[in-house]
């Protein structure tokens, strides 16, 4: 052995960076509509008193970001694109819920339209989480933070949807 890493180690670690990229695409997505913050219409929301403070959402969707890319990887990694076929589409059809919420939350505006998305969004990352540990107990674990911080933010989304409904 030469001491470098094998071929089959780099292709592992490109297609670790591969899934984790392409969930951090999505969040460059969501971020062209929040780019200098949520915007004077976020503000004039009556928001419930459980909402977290602005500078909360950068850090926890950065490390659940990575974590379901990784999660991603491990699945493919065990059973590849042909076994793990059912999971990784589920993994991409949560990804392309996520990728909506902002733009119908911010973009348009429309709290009632992003809940509908994110109650879309959970079930797609309940489906997920359960095939992912099908294949991998790790993966399915990595899964779990999303899960519990997207069911946080349809609560919040749902309230947030309520107070404001009948505001004109």
């Amino acid at each position: 052995m030469t001491g470098r890493p094998s071929y089959s180690r780099l292709r592992g670690a490109a297609a670790a960076a591969a899934f984790v990229a392409a969930c951090f695409v999505v969040a460059g997505m969501g971020s062209a509509f929040t780019t200098t913050g949520p915007g004077a219409w976020y503000a004039t929301l009556q928001k419930p008193a459980f909402t977290p403070p602005g500078w909360l959402f950068g850090p926890v969707w950065t490390c659940l970001y990575l974590c379901m890319g990784l999660a991603a990887w491990l699945v493919w990694r065990k059973a590849g694109f042909r076994r793990g076929a059912l999971p990784i589409g589920l993994f991409a059809a949560q990804l392309v819920l996520n990728a909506a919420w902002t733009p119908l939350f911010f973009g348009l505006q429309n709290p009632g339209a992003a809940f509908a998305d994110i109650v879309a969004l959970w079930l797609a990352i309940v489906l997920t989480t359960w095939a992912f540990f099908k294949v991998s107990r790790t993966a399915g674990w990595l899964m779990a933070p999303y899960l519990a911080w997207v069911s946080f933010a349809a609560v919040l989304n749902l309230s947030i949807w309520r107070l404001n409904v009948y505001r004109s």
